[in-house]
């Protein structure tokens, strides 16, 4: 057996094993016939720099499923990539070349894109080489990126499908208009920010309506109130002029029922083109719709001279002003709280404009389904409520399905450069006049208009929405649109993992688009995880100063402890708190694994035995560990495949510190040792921790020399003959006797090293109390043991009964009778001193009364607290008296 060095040091280790997994051939797997295989595709991380630790929980938790899986037999495929994250990703080139001077309009637009595709191959090095620090076990050999040829292939032939079929199409509707991304936004994209501002109301003729924001109803000349409302009936069709912004307006009064009575005054005006609600209003009744801010976030000419061009935002007070001069303010909320809806990638307040966007249809009828069709929207929440695909923790259903039943028309396109070009070309003349009315749309770029013959032909400049691409993650990266062996055999995967947040942006739309294109679901599970917070339960961010690099923690503590703190003690779905402290925890854990296991390989013998027999079970010690092994790996086995992986790695965590190391090696020691069961157990034991910490466990497994890779061995199967109860009972008594002995000298300050003398009456189970006694005088420190069925109660001893067996340790090896009582007098006397200070707060009037009542009834709780350590501490100086006597 090779010398195995004394400390373990995770640098020398890691990178080295990992080139073994992958140069193994180990993360590729092989289709079996008639054996169902398990299938992640990784969420893939955007290509803009670097993993942080929602990213490093990802890995951890897909890792552990995959080398589960692998492990069990079961052909095990996790695709890797990344995503082009287009917005996020152009932003961060653009604040690159602005450094130097320029911008993307200088560049134009095909220099501009180059600089991108430069820096994401630069990013991409950086997070492959991330992933595999994370230990990832990633089939390499398929690698997609979400704007690689393969895929930009399918996005074109779903695109161009879903406009044959109407399920896409272009309008002019209200979006959410980012002016900084000068782009539009979905609709979960737009974040909201709590934010304190001014609520005015105003005199609008007749009515007083209510904004916070004054400089968008520059054009309103409607007034809606609700038909049942008796205060405005009289105005109902009714046209009148009324003093406004600019001088006096026509304004006309509509009755419509999505105005409410109770809201205000009951009235409102409309600002169709930068309001959702009003914009349906105008449609809804035909109204015309006047855009009065642009795409920058300026007035457009409409508002006139004086304010044409200007910020709208910056222009509020000016025109709050002129409304003032005109006595239409009535009142000014100084103190009014609302929620500012802002651009989920840069802060900027989102601006509603009417703008010409392509749209999906979520609910035209298109997916057939027996006789009928279905729409996009109710196959998506189908599934999910028949069972097809299981959300975890399944609370998340009712989130799932509220978003969903309030989805729009899913706005696709984005006016920014970098991404998937939408594939439609329009036929221009030379002065770029429209020739042909009907767009061509089409996978491959067209030589020619097939309408008119014309080669005059310009592509549509917008770029497709991120996530309308990565939509398709599941089944694009197996060769979607063409029918590839891999597409047959790998789809649908069997779980999405990934974080809670981004159900909406991402999970939702995988399933619209999955079942539209194939029929079929993505996923047949998703496996929510947690947000990462800080010590004290703040989120996480580079403002706050109290984010964690989970680079600089692996270079640190290595990523075996790493990834423990990012599984051990969470929960899908449930935010869960990291600290250095916790993962130096696991760091040390790690040092206990191999050092248990050297421990094991010093005292194997050089003949050791290749192939375990159960003629090698000799002890109670063998019986037991091999007992508490198999009803480890059947609770372990339920654990993981539920996806507890957090409760599967405390019980290993507790089986290899507290059973394995602290009971079983101690155990081991000297004439006990049993190299057979001790290298059985710890073979198994390795297998078992390797999905958790794999890299510390594949070193281990190096020095068996068996001639093989952990990653590649066969998952423990629970084997019942190897149970024995009535052995593993036995032993437990005597691991009692130890413990309770043990506790004594605890409690007693009882110093390690030091050994006393102990009586114990063991009734029925004196014999095998005598066939144990060297065990227990080794691990319990006795010098001298009598053993006995029975006999008197020993005078001026401490006394434990355990399981039908009395333990008497002789008080005079233990400590000082009169020291002791002392010492507990003292200690009777402090508490007593901090009784009577809480009961004096809780017995005056004044402090019950006044007092929160959590504070009064924490106190209350604290004092009975005491007075219950007080009659227990008079009575343990009684007894030692009594001792003394």
């Amino acid at each position: 057996m090779k010398e195995i060095e004394k400390a373990y040091e995770a640098k020398k280790y890691e990178d080295d094993i990992y080139k073994k997994w992958e140069k193994s051939g180990a993360f590729s797997p092989k289709k079996v016939k008639g054996k169902k295989p398990f299938v992640i595709a990784m969420p893939p991380p955007n290509a803009t720099g670097t993993l942080h630790l929602g990213h490093a929980t990802m890995l951890a938790v897909e890792d552990i499923m995959i080398r589960f899986k692998r492990m069990q037999g079961t052909p095990s495929l996790w695709i890797p990539g990344t995503d082009h994250a287009s917005i996020a990703t152009q932003n961060k080139v653009e604040k690159i070349v602005a450094e130097r001077g320029e911008t993307r309009h200088t560049l134009g637009r095909e220099k501009f894109l180059q600089e991108v595709h430069e820096f994401v191959k630069k990013s991409q090095n950086t997070i492959r080489n991330q992933v595999r620090k994370m230990g990832s076990s990633c089939d390499w050999t398929r690698e997609r990126y979400t704007l690689d040829s393969g895929l930009s292939k399918a996005v074109s032939e779903i695109f161009v499908r879903m406009y044959n079929d109407g399920l896409i199409y272009r309008g002019h509707r209200i979006v959410n208009w980012c002016v900084r991304c000068t782009s539009t936004l979905a609709d979960d994209e737009v974040e909201f920010k709590e934010e304190k501002t001014k609520f005015y109301y105003i005199k609008y003729g007749p009515v007083v309506i209510g904004t916070a924001r004054p400089e968008t109803k520059f054009q309103d000349k409607i007034i809606v109130a609700h038909p049942d409302d008796k205060r405005y009936k009289k105005y109902f069709g009714k046209k009148m002029t009324v003093d406004w912004i600019n001088g006096p307006i026509e304004a006309a009064f509509l009755a419509d029922k999505n105005a409410d009575p109770e809201f205000g005054t009951g009235a409102m005006t409309l600002t169709p083109a930068h309001d959702f609600l009003d914009f349906d209003l105008a449609k809804k009744h035909k109204l015309e719709i006047v855009q009065i801010i642009g795409q920058d976030g300026n007035f457009t000419d409409v508002v006139g001279k004086k304010f044409a061009g200007k910020s709208a935002r910056a222009s509020r007070e000016a025109i709050v002003e002129i409304l003032q001069k005109k006595g239409l303010i009535e009142r000014i909320d100084e103190n009014y709280v609302h929620n500012l809806s802002v651009c989920y990638r840069c802060g900027t307040p989102v601006e509603p404009l009417v703008s010409e966007q392509w749209f999906v249809d979520v609910n035209k009828p298109v997916i057939k389904e027996g006789d009928k069709k279905v729409s996009l929207k109710k196959r998506a929440i189908d599934v999910v409520k028949k069972g097809k695909i299981e959300i975890i923790p399944d609370r998340f259903n009712k989130i799932y399905f509220h978003w969903l039943n309030d989805l729009r028309d899913w706005c696709i396109s984005r006016q920014i450069w970098f991404g998937h070009r939408i594939p439609v070309w329009y036929c221009h003349s030379e002065n770029k006049k429209p020739l042909c009315a009907k767009p061509i749309v089409q996978v491959k770029a067209p030589t020619k208009c097939p309408g008119c013959g014309s080669n005059k032909l310009e592509q549509e400049s917008d770029t497709l929405d991120t996530w309308f691409s990565s939509g398709l993650w599941t089944f694009s990266t197996l060769g979607w649109p063409d029918k590839t062996d891999d597409l047959d055999y790998f789809h649908p995967t069997a779980v999405l993992e990934t974080g809670y947040d981004i159900l909406f942006f991402w999970v939702a739309r995988m399933i619209l688009m999955t079942n539209y294109a194939l029929d079929e679901i993505p996923f047949k599970q998703v496996y929510l995880h947690g947000l990462v917070r800080d010590k004290n339960g703040k989120k996480m961010s580079k403002s706050a100063g109290n984010g964690i690099d989970p680079l600089d923690m692996i270079d640190k503590f290595g990523t075996d402890a790493v990834r423990l703190s990012l599984v051990i003690g969470t929960s899908a779905g449930n935010d869960f708190r990291l600290y250095e402290e916790k993962i130096a925890g696991y760091r040390n854990f790690v040092n206990k694994i191999w050092n248990s296991a050297r421990f094991a390989f010093m005292n194997m013998p050089d003949n050791k035995p290749h192939k375990f027999l159960k003629s090698h079970i000799k002890s109670h010690a063998d019986k037991w560990i091999l007992t508490e092994l198999q009803n480890l790996i059947k609770e372990v086995n339920v654990d993981m495949e539920n996806y507890h992986f957090s409760e599967a790695g405390t019980k290993i965590y507790n089986f290899t510190w507290g059973i394995y190391c602290d009971w079983y090696l101690e155990m081991s020691k000297g004439e006990h040792m049993n190299p057979a069961v001790l290298l059985f157990v710890l073979k198994n034991l390795l297998k078992l921790l390797h999905p958790f910490v794999p890299f510390v466990t594949e070193s281990l497994w190096n020095h068996l020399e068996t001639g093989t890779m952990l990653i590649s061995e066969e998952w423990p199967v629970y084997d019942k003959t190897l149970v024995f109860t009535k052995e593993a009972k036995e032993l437990k008594d005597i691991m009692e006797i130890i413990t309770s002995i043990r506790s004594i000298r605890a409690e007693k300050g009882v110093e390690p090293a030091r050994k006393i003398n102990a009586t114990i009456y063991g009734g029925a189970k004196t014999k095998l109390i005598i066939t144990k006694e060297s065990i227990i005088k080794r691990m319990a420190r006795i010098e001298n043991l009598t053993i006995a069925p029975k006999g008197e109660k020993l005078a001026k001893a401490l006394w434990k009964y355990v399981n039908g067996i009395n333990i008497y340790l002789p008080v005079e090896d233990l400590f000082d009778i009169s020291q002791e009582v002392i010492r507990m007098q003292k200690k009777y006397e402090e508490i007593n001193k901090k009784a009577e200070s809480i009961g004096s707060r809780i017995n005056n009037p004044n402090f019950v009364q006044r007092a929160p009542k959590e504070l009064v009834e924490k106190e209350m709780k604290q004092h009975q607290e005491l007075l219950a350590e007080m009659d227990s501490l008079q009575k343990q100086i009684k007894e030692l008296q009594n001792l003394h006597n």
